[in-house]
């Protein structure tokens, strides 16, 4: 009953791919009505800061359509964005379980986004009530903090085009399709998730071109799986002898 609920005040379910809209269903599995009857969806588009850090955190967020990113403006006053994120998360959630009442992080759509908004309070008495929904939001915090711990000692170990390599890496894993990921080569943008400056990302962009780890076609960027695990192995060797 819940599922079909769920599908009639979330329209955009069943224009979504079928993993993300399973993502969803299992998501709000044990949601209530009451609560699902506060949810609104909005359209983003692309480039819109909807999550301020340092800003009271008094809404949750769930991408149903597009994509978004974390950017931290602590690091000495500079932009780093840290990560891209594709799945189903609650955007503020950690908030809720670690009791803090402001976002610890800016989010910005990379893409024209649909959002579905939550209010907090309804979201914290949701988990408070339901064990299974509690067990379920630590479980994704957890997976998320882990991942940008693990991320975040290799980069230590990790300097120049290898950083590049790496961010490389990690997009493949994520938007390759049909073993081939195309994307766009933004030096600034490049240089936002890495932390290099733009003189930086444009020679070890070229670098990789040279050295066959990557293909150009005009202003996008394309790797290949034979690429791919050229770079996996240069970059696993580097960790290797450093850690």
């Amino acid at each position: 009953m819940e599922n079909k609920y769920l599908a009639q005040i979330l329209p955009f379910l069943n224009e979504i791919e079928e993993e993300r809209r399973k993502q969803f269903e299992e998501y709000f599995r044990t949601a209530p009505m009451w609560l699902m009857d506060t949810f609104v969806v909005e359209e983003l588009e692309k480039g819109t800061i909807f999550v301020q850090e340092g800003e009271p955190a008094d809404t949750i967020f769930l991408i149903g359509k597009g994509l978004i990113k974390a950017t931290d403006y602590r690091i000495y006053g500079i932009n780093y964005d840290f990560t891209v994120f594709d799945k189903v998360y609650a955007f503020g959630g950690m908030e809720v379980i670690i009791n803090l009442d402001k976002y610890q992080t800016t989010l910005q759509t990379v893409t024209k986004c649909t959002v579905l908004k939550i209010p907090k309070e309804g979201f914290k008495k949701w988990l408070d009530s339901d064990i299974i929904a509690l067990q379920q939001e630590s479980r994704l915090m957890g997976e998320y903090l882990l991942e940008q711990a693990r991320d975040s000692r290799m980069l230590l170990f990790l300097q120049g085009a290898d950083r590049v390599a790496f961010l490389l890496m990690k997009r493949y894993r994520k938007y390759a399709e049909n073993g081939v990921m195309k994307m766009k080569g933004d030096r600034q943008e490049l240089s936002d998730f890495t932390g290099l400056c733009v003189k930086t990302i444009s020679r070890s962009i070229k670098k990789f071109k040279e050295s066959g780890l990557i293909t150009t076609q005009g202003s996008y960027i394309l790797i290949n799986y034979e690429q791919y695990c050229r770079m996996e192995k240069m970059i696993s060797e580097i960790l290797a002898e450093t850690l």
